[in-house]
């Protein structure tokens, strides 16, 4: 008997009975009612094996007391019990399976009750984090939206970004050419003011001048009207100002070798800047050549027939007022020398690119003109011009196709055939002063020259050039004091 009370004991029956009570208590309302049914029906059984197990130990009790012992107690407690309640018979199975099937139960019940608890912490945690996701996943579709929008304010702002910036590149590019066209104007209105200027200083000088030799003029006259000793004064005899040479007459030197190294300028800058604009429209170096020789040939031609028609004129201005000791043409001479600035190089430009135009020898794209070496035919008039200011005068050399080569008054060209004999085409005229040369020209020899010039101009037609109204008005606009417009008030 001691032995089945001890295991009872150690199987705890009554405390597991107690937690699967308060555990159906705790889920009563939560579960369905099968498995309600089914928590009774275990407790019942449970119950039921204990109380088998108790009478098995009632029995050994009442066997070990004998006969008579414990009598009044089954009497007094357990018949009446047993009268109003049922009495369990006892399991098929022995108490020790019994015991071991309530552990395992328990046991499953535990692990089932751990396994929910966990479950539903689980489930807890998941829904936490769905919450969460969902909570991050509205804030990334606003923050979504809230870009698309941004993006699409600047897609709107950066067009219309790109049409100002257009409009403002096009008004720029306008505001630009209109700054160039005034810059240009003003560039002329500054050159016309220095021309004013010079000239106005030239008018000074020679008013100075004029009244110095209006004074001394009025000095010889008082004196040649004042009683004299000497019945008549020979003009020999008169002041040392008839022995002084002119102005012109004084600087003949140092113009002689200004001139001289101006004109060694003109081919060395002057004729290679011309070569290269026209080689942009003519491939063929020869005749762009041809053409730039030709434009200095014309230039002199030019400018000595307007210096004989300026000094004509100066003449003719001089010849009612001269009292000078020097003779007329040296006054005339002087004063040219004196008044550079007034010799008309744009008429002189005009009638070289007219003479070019008509030149047989030379031909030229229709899309472009002459004025584009207008620069070097005004320089070149210029230099001309005033070399015929000096004493003797400086000049061209006589130049022709197809001459014998001349190694006193050319050199040949990096291009030339040295052993031939004839000149094919010159590159710069030579100057000479009288018969001497004084800078030498440079001419292209190549053997065949004669049958070349022959065959080379037999069928070009002569083009006439004649200038825009526009360029016209340009060139008119830019002419200085013409000779034609003297008077005794510039004088």
């Amino acid at each position: 008997m001691a032995d089945t009370l001890r295991r009872l004991t150690n199987t705890s029956s009554f405390s597991v009975l107690q937690d699967k009570l308060e555990s159906w208590h705790k889920d009563y309302h939560v579960i369905s009612c099968d498995q309600n049914l089914n928590r009774c029906c275990e407790l019942i059984e449970l119950t039921a094996k204990i109380q088998g197990q108790l009478f098995a130990i009632l029995n050994l009790t009442a066997a070990e007391g004998g006969h008579y012992a414990g009598v009044d107690t089954l009497k007094m407690r357990l018949l009446p019990w047993l009268g109003t309640c049922f009495s369990m018979a006892r399991p098929s199975v022995t108490d020790d399976t019994s015991l071991q099937l309530i552990q395992d139960s328990v046991e499953k019940d535990r692990k089932i009750r751990e396994l929910s608890a966990s479950h539903d912490n689980d489930m807890l945690k998941m829904d936490t984090q769905l919450c969460s996701t969902r909570l991050q996943l509205d804030s990334i579709r606003a923050e979504l939206a809230v870009a698309q929008n941004e993006l699409d304010e600047t897609k709107s702002k950066s067009a219309t970004t790109l049409l100002a910036t257009e409009d403002e590149i096009l008004q720029l590019k306008a505001d630009l050419r209109s700054a160039h066209e005034q810059v240009e104007i003003y560039k002329r209105k500054l050159d016309a003011l220095d021309d004013y200027e010079r000239q106005i200083r030239l008018l000074r000088d020679e008013v100075s001048y004029l009244s110095t030799e209006k004074a001394m003029l009025q000095e010889r006259l008082v004196r040649s009207r004042s009683p004299s000793p000497l019945p008549r004064l020979s003009r020999s005899s008169s002041p040392v100002r008839s022995e002084s040479p002119t102005r012109a007459q004084l600087t003949n030197s140092s113009r002689h070798a200004r001139l001289i190294s101006r004109f060694s300028d003109l081919y060395a800058v002057e004729r290679l800047e011309a070569q290269a604009m026209l080689r942009r429209y003519i491939a063929d170096l020869d005749m762009v050549q041809k053409i730039i020789f030709i434009a200095v040939v014309e230039s002199f031609k030019t400018a000595k027939l307007a210096y004989r028609q300026f000094k004509l004129r100066v003449r003719k201005t001089l010849s009612t007022s001269h009292f000078g000791p020097e003779s007329l043409e040296d006054a005339a001479v002087d004063y040219i020398v004196r008044n550079l600035d007034l010799y008309d190089v744009q008429a002189s430009v005009n009638d070289v690119i007219n003479a070019m135009n008509v030149n047989p020898r030379i031909s030229f794209p229709p899309e472009v003109d002459f004025v584009l070496i207008s620069a070097l035919i005004r320089d070149t008039c210029r230099a001309a011009f005033a070399m015929q200011t000096l004493d003797p005068p400086l000049d061209l050399a006589f130049a022709s196709d197809g001459e014998l080569y001349n190694d006193n008054r050319y050199r040949r060209s990096y291009d030339s055939e040295f052993s031939a004999p004839l000149v094919m085409h010159h590159v710069w005229p030579a100057l000479v002063e009288g018969d001497a040369v004084v800078v030498k020209g440079e001419a292209v020899t190549r053997r065949g020259a004669l049958w070349n010039r022959s065959r080379s101009r037999s069928a070009s037609p002569v083009r006439s050039r004649s200038l825009s109204p526009s360029r016209s008005l340009a060139f008119n606009s830019k002419r200085s004091l013409s000779p034609g417009r003297l008077t005794a008030s510039h004088l």
